[in-house]
């Protein structure tokens, strides 16, 4: 059976790719953007199977009215794509109080406001299932990327509980973290480049130019086969709660994972201390 898909961020890059997927197996798929017009080759090429519509996903009335419309549209939704985000970067000396907040308005607020409206129609029909694309950075840390990283690391978390909050009504939740993609004219995007960036400081110039050669080692993804990849993740049975697109982080994080285990380890005897008194069938 075709699925009924709602997709946030739908105008490039990995979103485009997911909707492009769906469409061309059969699928439904409300597709969202700033702008609809982004969206016009969409409905030239698939018509009716495709709803445009423009949102902004920080404008919290307007999520929850585009859901309504794409629910009332296509009758019931199956997948949500909370895709719609952006990297800003710089140091966190650098970052202004501004550039911060709007990061988690659109990253963090804006796909909780799409959660909060899908999951009444969600628990209404007995299931469906929630994509969150997160990013190996909701992972791991590196420098210049703090306010992309706050973002990130609160919707891992945020989509954590949700899964455990869903699960009894059906819903199922995939946290997708992929590493770099070649979103942008064939090429793996540099995000010192594209990112929104911080005014720099002179004072970081030389971490900059470390990052950027260390980036541009890492393999660029194929969208293409990233939203074959997605679509067997919502035709799974048991989809995964986390799931790594590409391999381009996929041993750092496995040693960030093992160097943390390691530290608690390490420093478990003061962990206990910091307890204070126990006694000693508790130690």
């Amino acid at each position: 059976m075709s699925k009924v898909w709602f997709v946030t961020g739908s105008s490039r890059g990995l979103g485009r790719s997911f909707v492009e997927a769906a469409l061309a197996r059969g699928d439904k798929v409300a597709a969202t953007a700033r702008s609809a017009d982004s969206l016009d080759e969409l409905v030239a090429t698939y018509g009716e199977a495709v709803l445009p519509l423009a949102l902004d996903v920080t404008d919290k009335a307007a999520v929850f009215e585009t859901m309504n419309r794409a629910k009332e549209h296509f009758g019931h939704l199956d997948v949500i794509v909370n895709n719609a985000g952006y990297a800003l970067i710089g140091a966190i000396e650098e970052l202004s109080e501004q550039q911060l907040r709007d990061q988690l308005e659109t990253n963090l607020f804006g796909a909780v406001w799409v959660i909060q409206a899908a999951l009444p129609h969600l628990r209404a029909q007995g299931g469906g299932h929630i994509i969150q694309m997160s990013s190996a950075a909701g992972v791991v840390a590196m420098p210049l990327g703090a306010g992309y990283h706050v973002s990130k690391w609160a919707l891992e978390a945020l989509n954590d509980s949700l899964a455990q909050e869903v699960k009894d009504f059906g819903i199922k939740v995939t946290i997708v973290e992929p590493a770099g993609f070649a979103t942008r004219a064939g090429e793996n995007p540099d995000p010192l480049a594209n990112g929104h960036m911080a005014e720099p400081s002179p004072a970081y110039n030389g971490l900059r130019k470390r990052i950027a050669t260390m980036m541009g080692k890492q393999p660029a993804g194929d969208p293409a086969a990233a939203a074959q990849a997605l679509l067997k993740i919502v035709d799974s049975g048991n989809p995964p709660l986390r799931v790594l697109f590409g391999l381009g982080f996929y041993e750092i994080v496995q040693q960030v994972y093992a160097d943390r285990l390691k530290t608690w380890s390490d420093w478990q005897d003061l962990s206990i201390e910091a307890q204070g008194n126990l006694t000693q069938e508790h130690r």
